[in-house]
C-alpha cells in the first residue's frame, strides 16, 4: 500500500465512522507504512512478549503488533474509534482493546511500549509507564514531538536543559532517534515529529528505586528546572517556597549547603547524577 492509497483509506473511513480529528485528543493517524514498519522493526517484539498500545486510533499499528506480540492492550479512548476497532480486531486471539484513559487505568503488565502517542501528553505518560516503574520499566517505541526529542537527547544545550530532559535522562537511555515529515500523518499536525526508541537504565540510582523517593525526585526536578539560570541554592529556595511540607528557611538551606559541600553554580550546570546526589540529601535532611 502506498502512501496516497493509505491516505484515501483513511480518510473514506473516517467519514464513514462521522469521525472529524480531535486535536485536543492528539489525533493524528499514521498513514506512511514505511514509518509503521520502521516502528515494528525498531521494537524487536518476541512471541513470548506483551505490548502496550496508547492511541490505537484506526489499528494500522495494531494489526502488525498482532502479528508479532504474545498479546496486544491496545487502548482508544474515543468511543467511536473503540467500537470500530472492537469489530475490527473481533476475531483476534492475541488483541484486547480497551476504551479508556491510559494515564487513569490500572494497565496490565506489559513489556513495551509500542505508539503513535496523543503528543500533548507526553510527558505525563513518561513519567506514569516509564519512571514510574523503576526497574521494571518498559522498552518504548514512540512518536513523539520532534523538539521533546532534542531535550532529551541533548541535555548540555541551555535551551535543552528542562524537566522532561533532566527527568528522563534519570531514568531512561535513547537508543534511537529519526525525525519523520508531518506529512507522514493526517490531518497534518503543526509540529515536527520524532520517531524514538527507549530503554531503561541498566543500573538505575539506587535512590530512584524506591517508589517514595522517584516520587520526590520528580517534584525537585519540577521544581528547579524552572529557574534553570539561578544559582542552585535559589532555585532550591524557590522549590521549598512551592513545597511548605519541607518547611526549611533560608538559614536552613544555607546550612545544607555548607555541611553538605554543595557547589552554588547555576542549575544548567549541573550534571544528572549531581542533582540526583544532592536530590537524595535533601530528601534525608527533610525526614
Amino acid at each position: 500500500m502506498n502512501e496516497k492509497m493509505n491516505l484515501t483509506e483513511t480518510r473514506l473511513i473516517l467519514n464513514k465512522l462521522g469521525v472529524i480529528p480531535n486535536k485536543s485528543l492528539g489525533q493524528n493517524f499514521l498513514i506512511d507504512r514505511n514509518i509503521l514498519i520502521k516502528m515494528i522493526n525498531e521494537a524487536e517484539i518476541s512471541k513470548e512478549e506483551t505490548v502496550l498500545e496508547i492511541g490505537a486510533g484506526l489499528g494500522a499499528l495494531t494489526t502488525e503488533l498482532e502479528k508479532k506480540a504474545k498479546k496486544v492492550y491496545a487502548y482508544e479512548i474515543d468511543k467511536i474509534l473503540y467500537q470500530y476497532l472492537k469489530d475490527k480486531f473481533s476475531i483476534s486471539t492475541n488483541v484486547e482493546i480497551i476504551n479508556a484513559d491510559a494515564l487513569k487505568s490500572n494497565i496490565p503488565p506489559h513489556d513495551k511500549i509500542v505508539s503513535n502517542i496523543p503528543y500533548t501528553i507526553t510527558g505525563p505518560i513518561l513519567e506514569n509507564f516509564f519512571y514510574n516503574s523503576g526497574e521494571n520499566s518498559p522498552v518504548g517505541i514512540m512518536i513523539i514531538e520532534n523538539s521533546l526529542s532534542k531535550r532529551i537527547s541533548d541535555i548540555k544545550k541551555y535551551k535543552n536543559f528542562s524537566r522532561i530532559g533532566v527527568t528522563f535522562n534519570a531514568f531512561m537511555d535513547l537508543i534511537n532517534k529519526y525525525q519523520i515529515s508531518r506529512n507522514c500523518f493526517y490531518p497534518i499536525p503543526g509540529i515536527d515529529l520524532a520517531l524514538i526508541k527507549i530503554k531503561p537504565k541498566t543500573t538505575l540510582n539506587s535512590f530512584l528505586k524506591e517508589p517514595m523517593k522517584r516520587k520526590f525526585f520528580i517534584e525537585f526536578i519540577a521544581g528547579i528546572t524552572p529557574y534553570k539560570n539561578k544559582t542552585f541554592s535559589n532555585s532550591l529556595k524557590l522549590f521549598i517556597k512551592n513545597k511548605p511540607s519541607l518547611a526549611l528557611t533560608k538559614q536552613d538551606i544555607i546550612k545544607f549547603f555548607k555541611s553538605n559541600s554543595i557547589s552554588d553554580e547555576k542549575v544548567f550546570h549541573k550534571e544528572i547524577d549531581e542533582l540526583i546526589a544532592t536530590c537524595e540529601l535533601l530528601f534525608e535532611y527533610t525526614n
